[in-house]
């Protein structure tokens, strides 16, 4: 996959990591997944249209989106809840959507869904296409999580 449809999701999530949590975060190298395991304990999906039609998914682990829930909400959340997966259906979403804009600055334009959110260790990611799973792990000083972006080729 380009790297070019690569590269603004990894800016968007440390733009709004940093915006919304105050976390640095930083990206690990990618690699093509093949497996549907998500890589962390809750998942925010959201599926994309346009140029590709694709899904991008973001998997944070427990201790992670609790980190950075918390810095969100000034307050220490202990468990996964609904109030935790709405944050992270908002955060797929900030991320998917400053990541549209800097692809549209580039002439590549995306629509999108309303993101869904999976939780459960060891739950499975559905990827709508067919099209290459492209993973990119990054850490925090909270812990980790892992972007996935699956474009139609």
């Amino acid at each position: 996959m380009d790297a070019s449809l690569i590269n603004p999701f990894i800016n968007a999530t440390i733009n709004v990591l940093e915006t919304m949590a105050f976390i640095k975060c930083k990206a690990e190298k990618p690699y093509l997944k093949k497996d549907d395991v998500a890589k962390g304990d809750v998942t925010g999906v959201i599926g994309i249209t346009g140029e590709s039609n694709g899904t991008i998914a973001v998997t944070f682990e427990e201790v992670t989106i609790l980190k950075i829930v918390s810095n969100m909400f000034g307050e220490e959340m202990k468990e996964l809840n609904n109030e935790v997966a709405d944050a992270v259906g908002e955060l797929t979403n900030m991320i998917s959507g400053q990541a549209r804009r800097e692809l549209e600055e580039n002439g590549k334009v995306f629509d999108a869904a309303i993101p869904s959110v999976v939780s459960g260790k060891n739950h499975q990611i559905t990827h709508y296409t067919d099209g290459p799973k492209i993973a990119i792990p990054f850490t925090t000083e909270g812990g980790r999580f892992t972007i996935e972006v699956c474009l139609e080729n």
